[in-house]
């Protein structure tokens, strides 16, 4: 058909004209590209003349003539240096003065570029001249001042790598002070950086970090001397304070950080009320990513700290000595604060962190009630009655077995044709007794131990000592009324429910200081008896109550259960007095302590070592250095010495317990390392590693991040003494903090075929939502207690995590860290722990005859609440502040990272406003939302003590109000 249209179409064309000029295919080319051509060359004319205004025609101009003189070309005699001078004032002045968006380069920097090479070579002219070996003044300061000109040029024209700008600004700065030498200072020396704009400053701040770092590579120049780097820091100085006065806080000390010289903030007169906040905040976010250096680490934390008692601030110099762990500051700061108010909240720090100091003078009795936590529990139970929630619960309020009735099967049914849930009914009430020690925790009543001690009686033999210990978690917190309910079990004529009563003491103690001191009266002298039940429960109710203090006392009563006679039958005894010295020695790197463990385990027979709760001696060393870094170098060398599969778990545990927190790149790369060979059997090392994964990077957010994607490349790759630590490093970094979808992949790790991955994903989800009523975790718990319904392990699991889920009615929480999630609290990630590592052998701890073991979370059990007080004065007593509540309206939110960002930008999203008291989550935080009252303290957490704002008009706030 085409071909067809074609022929059709040639036979119409109309007859050729015979004056027609025949014009071939070649010649239209031709003339088409001539003519592309000539209009291609008019619009590359035309363009010149349009795209410069008038304005910048005649700047171009200006530039251009000034250049020209400057230069003077033609040596022209009436071209004097002041002639010259003038025409480099004009320069100068345009360039300091122009202005342009951000996404543009300013006018006269752009009409300069091409002159660059000229004014380089100009200043290369002067330096070269004849009379460079004594210059005059005139030459010297034209010679200064282009080379100011040519930094500032170099800044967007130099190569990056040479320095240029730099350079140009050293050279101009020795021809300065050459004029001053010869007493003709130039005007032009002074205010010769911050005149030439914020991005200029910025770059040569970047030059100068480059130049310092390449002078002590290459020329081994000593940082410690300040003479090889004079005309560096001459600018630093300089460019410091310029920094701090126009709110870039954080490159000045970016700065002062590259040059080594970070104590210099501490010199400066700009530091002052406005901005010392935003500095000091800079300084303790970026020590967390200095773990690696621990003198960089230490130097900046104590700039911070010097800086904070500059500005008279203690409370918050506190918080960062504690972060240091600097006992010594504790009573110089108390020393120097003079406001009342101010010390009782630095107390009530000290309590919250489990410090164990006694203030010793005149207003002891005022401060060190605070400090020993002793109205913890008034506080907790008036708490809990202001937020409705006395009401006694019961294990089965907790189950809810009722909703489990699914698929047409009853539990009855069910029951008596599997006959599941009898055969194993003694684990079942043991379970019971956890969660009802759990969820009613610090209430002091329940429906199962509290009214009479029939209950004791349906558990068997450890059933019963876990019970009885029960009631010390039940009255936690509340000394006096404790001992009198638990007195009468201490009397009993079975040695198990003795045990539970001993162990019951301690944990009531836990965290409380009380004068009587009654843990250690009472438990001592069972610690010293035959029994060896009785000798089990006193050490580890001593560990839990004296938990960070470091007692000596204490330690003469343990020390002597870790040197007694060799055997294998008091390898137990032996290993939980380990455990109970490191809790109460936790990250103080005792040498005594330390030598005596270290000793036991070196003296240790085989069979000794092979004994499955050898590794809560290993556990109890490593927490002797939780959290100090390095100091535990020599002590891990002592522990490679021992010939037995135990030391590289022992070396692994105490490698990692001693970077907890710290984010430190290289040591998570080791632990990955020791993954990394495929092993199945001894393999308990790399379980500790994987562990110690979560450990190390649980206090910093990016190395969390990067931590959740390593372990999904573990479970994907490694073998299955690897992938069943996994539940539990992920439960590491989230404890008390039921993220969604961590939630999600401990939920679908808990239907694992290998039973101890799955009771430990269980457990996992307990611990990463315990204390808050999580509703989710709540459903998949139920889930699971029917789909393992026939699975007795399985089942405690389940019913230890959902205890743990609703502990103290939703208003506890495990996270070890607190003070807007800045410190570390030892004691109690010590004693999660202490719970994790029973998880790595559950067949042999927790689901054997040591499940009262989990009662050392009661060492990590904190009220996650908000309470403000008024003091009512100085003259106002610890009682005052445990009655004297103060309902007022605060915001609870997201807490929002807003380090280093301009402005006053808003710390919170997503809030919501409340009465006070309030329960905060783990990643919350609070805004007082009135101007009423001025909190004491900075972050608002526990009991935060108020004082009325002196410039608070009310009438302001009620028109405020009315026309809302």
């Amino acid at each position: 058909t085409q071909q067809l249209h074609i022929d059709t179409h040639l036979t119409t064309m109309p007859p050729k004209d015979k004056d027609a000029i025949a014009l071939s295919t070649d010649d239209v080319d031709k003339k088409e590209v001539d003519e592309a051509k000539s209009k291609g060359k008019n619009k590359k004319d035309e363009p010149q003349e349009d795209t410069l205004s008038e304005e910048d025609q005649e700047l171009k101009n200006r530039l251009e003539e000034c250049i020209q003189t400057l230069t003077n070309a033609n040596n022209e005699a009436e071209v004097t240096y002041g002639i010259r001078q003038k025409a480099l004032d004009i320069i100068v002045t345009e360039l300091r003065t122009a202005t342009s968006s951000m996404t543009s380069v300013p006018k006269p920097l752009k009409f300069l570029r091409p002159h660059y090479q000229v004014i380089k070579d100009l200043h290369t002219s002067i330096i070269s001249s004849p009379s460079e070996a004594d210059p005059d003044a005139e030459a010297l300061e034209l010679r200064a001042r282009l080379a100011d000109v040519l930094a500032v040029l170099a800044m967007t024209m130099g190569k990056h790598d040479e320095r240029e700008s730099l350079k140009f600004k050293l050279a101009g700065m020795k021809d300065y002070d050459a004029l001053a030498a010869k007493g003709k200072a130039s005007k032009h020396a002074e205010d010769n950086l911050g005149s030439w704009g914020h991005e200029f400053v910025r770059s040569l701040a970047g030059e100068i970090g480059q130049e310092y770092n390449q002078r002590v590579l290459e020329e081994s120049a000593d940082p410690d001397q300040d003479e090889p780097f004079k005309d560096l820091l001459g600018m630093v100085r300089v460019i410091v304070p310029f920094h701090l006065t126009h709110n870039a806080e954080a490159e000045a000390i970016d700065l002062l950080i590259e040059v080594q010289r970070l104590p210099t903030l501490l010199t400066l007169d700009t530091i002052d009320a406005e901005n010392y906040q935003r500095i000091c905040l800079y300084l303790i976010k970026t020590a967390d990513y200095m773990s690696s250096d621990p003198e960089d680490y230490a130097e900046m934390l104590d700039t911070a700290y010097q800086l904070y008692k500059k500005q008279d601030q203690y409370f918050d110099a506190l918080r960062v000595a504690l972060k240091m762990n600097r006992m010594e500051a504790i009573p110089e700061l108390l020393g120097e604060c003079t406001d009342v108010l101010v010390k009782k909240q630095m107390c009530l720090l000290l309590g919250r962190h489990r410090i164990h100091y006694e203030v010793e003078d005149d207003d002891d009795e005022e401060f060190n009630p605070l400090i020993g936590n002793e109205k913890l529990s008034e506080q907790f139970l008036k708490l809990a009655q202001d937020l409705d929630v006395m009401d006694v619960k019961t294990p089965e309020d907790i189950y809810k077995s009722h909703l489990a009735e699914t698929g047409g099967f009853s539990r009855r049914s069910r029951r008596e044709t599997s006959g599941g849930a009898q055969v194993d009914s003694a684990r079942a009430n043991l379970a019971s007794t956890f969660v009802n020690a759990f969820v009613n925790a610090g209430f002091g009543t329940d429906k199962l131990m509290t009214p009479d001690d029939q209950w004791l009686y349906k558990n068997r033999e450890h059933g019963m000592m876990s019970a009885a210990a029960s009631l010390g978690s039940i009255l936690l917190w509340n000394v006096e009324e404790g001992l009198t309910q638990i007195d009468k079990f201490l009397y009993s004529t079975e040695d198990y429910v003795k045990a539970g009563a001993a162990l019951a003491v301690g944990i009531l103690s836990s965290g409380v200081r009380n004068e009587a001191d009654p843990a250690l009266a009472l438990l001592q002298e069972h610690v010293e008896g035959d029994s060896h039940i009785m000798k089990c429960a006193a050490c580890t109710g001593l560990g839990i109550a004296y938990a960070g203090t470091g007692r000596e006392d204490v330690m003469e009563v343990l020390t002597p259960v870790i040197e007694q006679a060799e055997g294998v039958n008091k390898m137990m005894e032996i290993s939980l007095a380990g455990l109970a010295l490191g809790l109460i020695y936790v990250g103080k790197c005792d040498d005594m302590v330390g030598g005596t463990i270290v000793q036991r385990l070196m003296e240790a027979t085989e069979e000794e070592l092979n004994h499955s709760h050898a590794r809560y001696l290993c556990l109890g060393l490593a927490l002797l250095y939780l959290g100090q870094s390095e100091k535990a170098e020599a002590m891990l060398e002592a522990l490679k010495t021992i010939d037995h599969k135990i030391a590289k778990y022992a070396v692994v545990m105490l490698e990692t317990c001693a970077y907890a927190g710290s984010g430190n790149v290289l040591k998570v790369q080791e632990m990955m390392h020791q993954c990394a060979e495929h092993l199945t059997e001894d393999a308990e090392h790399q379980m500790a590693a994987v562990l110690g994964i979560g450990l190390i990077t649980m206090g910093e957010e990016v190395g969390a991040e990067m931590a959740l994607r390593s372990f999904d490349h573990l479970l994907h790759y490694c073998e299955l003494p690897i992938k069943r630590a996994v539940p539990l490093a992920l439960a590491v970094l989230h404890i008390s903090n039921p993220d969604f979808s961590v939630v999600d992949q401990l939920s679908r790790l808990s239907h694992d075929p290998d039973a101890e991955m799955a009771q430990n994903a269980i457990l996992g989800m307990g611990i990463i939502s315990a204390g808050t009523n999580n509703s989710r975790v709540a459903g998949l718990l139920r889930q699971l207690s029917e789909f393992y319904s026939k699975e007795a392990g399985h089942v405690f699991c389940v019913r230890i995590a959902q205890g743990l889920l609703h502990m103290g009615k939703g208003l506890m929480t495990l996270h070890p860290y607190h003070s807007d999630r800045m410190l570390l609290n030892g004691p109690a990630l010590g004693a999660m722990l202490v719970v994790l590592h029973s998880c790595l052998d559950l067949k042999h701890t927790l689901l054997d005859k040591s499940h009262y073991l989990l009662y050392y979370v009661t060492c990590a059990m904190n009220p996650r609440m908000l309470i403000t007080v008024t003091a009512g004065g100085e003259d106002a007593t610890t009682e005052d502040l445990s009655t004297s509540w103060k309902p007022v309206t605060v915001r609870v939110g997201q807490a929002v990272e807003t380090v280093g960002q301009a402005g006053r930008p808003k710390r919170i999203t997503g809030f919501q406003t409340h009465q006070t008291p309030v329960l905060l989550g783990t990643t919350d935080r609070a805004e007082l939302g009135t101007e009423e009252f001025l909190p004491i303290s900075s972050v608002l957490e526990g009991i935060v003590i108020l004082k009325e704002n002196p410039d608070f008009e009310k009438d302001d706030e009620e028109a405020t109000e009315k026309k809302k």
